[in-house]
C-alpha cells in the first residue's frame, strides 16, 4: 500500500513538472512575442487595418533639341469601388453609369463583387472625375493618374513609340529610355476597420510620387514636320507603299528628322492607319506590328547604286583607281558565265571614272570591284561599319545580310560592286556615306542628347563612340568632289539646290524576286558638298509609274534642302545667274 502511494506521488510530481514546464514555455513565448517581436506584430496588425492607394508619378517628357514637347502627360483619374465601404449601391451604379457612359450591368457586376477593390475605369478625364468626386459617395475612389500625350499626334511616331496602360514604354525611344523617363509612384495609406471601411478622423500617411526625368533628343520639330509633309505628299503622288527619309548631321551623328510614312497616331496606337483585312486577333496584331515598324532601322534592303560610293572608296583606299582612269561600256559586261547589263543597254562607250560615277554605269563599277578584290572590299565594309549594327539608340535594329567572304565568287563580287546581292539597313547606308564624306570618321547615329531632372538640372549628357580615320582625308575629299559632279552634271541633277553646292548619288533597286516590277527609288544628298553639315537619304518604296531614283527621289531631297538649309543657318554660296531680259 505504501508503494502505491509513493508511485502516485511520483506520477503527480512528473505531471506537475510537465505542466509547469509547458506554462513557463508559453509565458516565455508570450513574452518574446510581446516584447521581442512586439514592434513586428504591431506593424502587421496595423497593416491589417491600412489600405494603400497608389499615386501615379508623371512620366518624364520627351523634348526636341529646342525644347518643344514631343511627348508629355495629361492628368487623368482612375475610378474604383470598394465593396465593403459602399452604403448606397444603387446610387453608385446610377451615377457611375451615367457619368462614365458605361452600362449599368457592367457597373453592377463590379459594385456587387466582394473584393478589396474593383477598378471601374482608367484614363478618365479630370473634369468628369471631379464631378464624380462631388457626389461624395461612400466606397467610390477617385485616384490621380497620368496619361501619355503626344501633342503632334503622328509626328515621328516610329521613333518616339508609345507607352502601355501601366505607363511603361513599349516601342521606340519610350522603351529605349524607359529607365530615365519612369518616375517613382507615391501612395496614400488610410486606416480601415475590420470590414475595410475607412475610419473617419484618422490621419492619412502619404508618400508623394517622384516625377520622371525629361529626355532631350536631337530631332528638330520644325525639320521633322516639314520632312514628314514631303514624305506624305510623295507617298500619295507616287502611290507608294512607304516613304522613308533620314536627315542627319554627318559630323556627329545627330538625327534631325526620321520619317517613315505612313506614320500612325501615337494617341491612338492600336488603330490601324490603313485598311487591312484581318480575320482574327493574331492577324490584327501582325498588322499593328507592321504599322509600328521603323523601316530605317528594322528592315534591310539592297541599296543599289548609292552603294557605288563604297566601291569607289575601297578602290581609292587601295590605290587601284584614279579619277581619270578610262573604261569602256558596251551596255553590258560578261562575268564568268553571266551577262550583266548596264541600265543604258546601248552602252556609255568610252568614259573616265568621273563620267562613270556621274552616269552610274554598272560595267565601270564591276571593273573597279574586280580591281579591289574580295578581301579589300570586305575590309572597307568593316571600316565603314557595314558588317555591324550602327548602335543607334532605338530598339530592334537589324544587321546587314552579307555573303561570307570565302563564299564570294567572281559574279557575286561584280554584282555587289553596284549594290546588289546583299542587304543593309538605310541607317547603315547613311552612316557609311557620312564617314565617306566627313573626312573619314565613323559616327554613331543617335537621338538622345541629355536628360534633365524635374527641377531642371541636367544630370546626364549622352556621348557616343566615334571611330576616326576609317578612310583617309584624301579619299574623302575625292569622293566629295565626285559626288558633287553627280549632282552638278550627272544622274543627280534633280537634286540641285539654287545657291548651294550639293553632292549626292541616286539609286534604283529592284526588289526580290527579280522581275516582279517592284522597286525602291532612292537618293542621298550631301550639303554643302565641300563641308558636309547635313546628309539626307530618301527612299520611296514601290512607287507607281516612273521609278528612277534620280527622277523621283532626288527632287524630294531638293525641296527639303531648299527649306531646311537656310533654317539651319547654312548660307547660300552663290546666286544664280539672272537670264537677260528679252527685248
Amino acid at each position: 500500500m505504501t508503494g502505491v502511494k509513493t508511485y502516485n506521488r511520483k506520477k503527480m510530481l512528473v505531471m506537475f513538472c510537465m505542466i509547469f514546464a509547458a506554462a513557463m514555455f508559453l509565458i516565455g513565448r508570450l513574452g518574446y512575442i510581446m516584447i521581442g517581436q512586439g514592434e513586428y506584430y504591431s506593424g502587421r496588425a496595423q497593416a491589417l487595418h491600412e489600405r494603400e492607394r497608389a499615386i501615379k508619378a508623371p512620366r518624364g517628357r520627351i523634348l526636341d533639341r529646342n525644347g518643344v514637347v514631343l511627348a508629355g502627360n495629361r492628368p487623368v483619374c482612375t475610378i474604383s469601388v470598394i465593396h465593403s465601404q459602399i452604403t448606397d449601391p444603387e446610387q453608385v451604379i446610377e451615377v457611375l453609369s451615367r457619368e462614365l457612359d458605361m452600362s449599368e450591368d457592367s457597373i453592377r457586376s463590379k459594385v456587387e463583387k466582394v473584393s478589396s477593390r474593383e477598378r471601374i475605369k482608367s484614363n478618365v478625364d479630370k473634369a468628369i472625375a471631379d464631378l464624380i468626386r462631388s457626389y461624395h459617395m461612400d466606397g467610390v475612389m477617385v485616384d490621380e493618374d497620368y496619361k501619355r500625350y503626344y501633342p503632334f499626334d503622328d509626328m515621328a511616331s516610329k521613333v518616339l513609340g508609345f507607352t502601355g496602360s501601366d505607363n511603361q514604354g513599349i516601342v521606340g525611344l519610350e522603351v529605349e529610355y524607359d529607365s530615365v523617363l519612369q518616375g517613382k509612384n507615391g501612395y496614400i495609406l488610410t486606416v480601415t476597420d475590420a470590414n475595410g471601411i475607412e475610419l473617419a478622423n484618422t490621419a492619412e500617411s502619404r508618400q508623394e510620387p517622384i516625377a520622371g526625368n525629361d529626355l532631350y533628343i536631337s530631332i528638330d520639330a520644325n525639320i521633322q514636320s516639314y520632312v514628314q509633309q514631303e514624305a506624305e505628299k510623295t507617298l500619295i503622288a507616287k502611290e507608294a507603299i512607304g516613304v522613308s527619309i533620314i536627315v542627319m548631321n554627318p559630323q556627329n551623328g545627330e538625327i534631325y528628322a526620321m520619317v517613315n510614312a505612313p506614320e500612325y497616331n501615337l494617341n491612338d496606337p492600336y488603330t490601324l492607319n490603313m485598311d487591312v483585312a484581318y480575320s482574327n486577333e493574331e492577324e490584327k496584331q501582325n498588322a499593328l506590328n507592321q504599322m509600328w515598324r521603323n523601316f530605317c532601322i528594322n528592315d534591310t534592303y539592297e541599296p543599289g547604286s548609292i552603294f557605288k560610293t563604297v566601291t569607289a572608296t575601297a578602290a581609292f583606299e587601295k590605290g587601284v583607281l584614279s579619277v581619270e582612269d578610262t573604261f569602256v561600256c558596251p551596255g553590258y559586261r560578261i562575268v564568268g558565265d553571266r551577262t550583266i547589263r548596264c541600265h543604258k543597254t546601248t552602252g556609255h562607250g568610252l568614259e573616265t571614272f568621273r563620267q562613270g560615277i556621274m552616269n552610274s554605269c554598272n560595267p565601270v563599277f564591276m571593273d573597279v570591284g574586280a580591281r579591289v578584290g574580295v578581301e579589300d572590299m570586305y575590309h572597307t565594309y568593316r571600316q565603314l561599319g557595314l558588317m555591324n549594327r550602327t548602335g543607334i539608340d532605338l530598339p530592334g535594329e537589324a544587321n546587314s545580310i552579307m555573303h561570307k567572304p570565302e563564299d564570294v565568287k567572281e559574279v557575286d563580287l561584280a554584282i555587289m560592286s553596284f549594290g546588289q546581292s546583299f542587304q543593309i539597313t538605310p541607317m547603315q547606308l547613311i552612316t557609311a556615306v557620312s564617314a565617306i564624306v566627313n573626312g573619314g570618321n565613323l559616327v554613331t547615329p543617335h537621338f538622345g542628347m541629355y536628360a534633365q531632372d524635374p527641377e531642371g538640372n541636367r544630370f546626364q549628357t549622352y556621348e557616343y563612340p566615334v571611330e576616326t580615320g576609317v578612310i583617309s582625308e584624301e579619299t574623302s575629299a575625292t569622293m566629295r568632289e565626285l559626288l558633287e559632279a553627280v549632282v552638278a552634271e550627272g544622274s543627280g541633277k534633280r537634286g540641285q539646290v539654287e545657291g548651294y553646292r550639293i553632292a549626292g548619288k541616286t539609286a534604283t533597286s529592284e526588289k526580290l524576286p527579280r522581275g516582279n516590277g517592284k522597286y525602291i527609288s532612292a537618293y542621298i544628298g550631301i550639303a554643302p558638298a565641300d563641308n558636309p553639315q547635313v546628309v539626307t537619304l530618301v527612299l520611296i518604296n514601290e512607287p507607281t509609274g516612273i521609278y528612277y531614283g534620280g527622277t523621283i527621289a532626288a527632287p524630294v531631297a531638293q525641296r527639303i534642302y531648299e527649306n531646311i538649309l537656310p533654317y539651319l543657318g547654312i548660307e547660300a554660296e552663290y546666286e544664280a545667274e539672272v537670264p537677260p531680259t528679252q527685248e
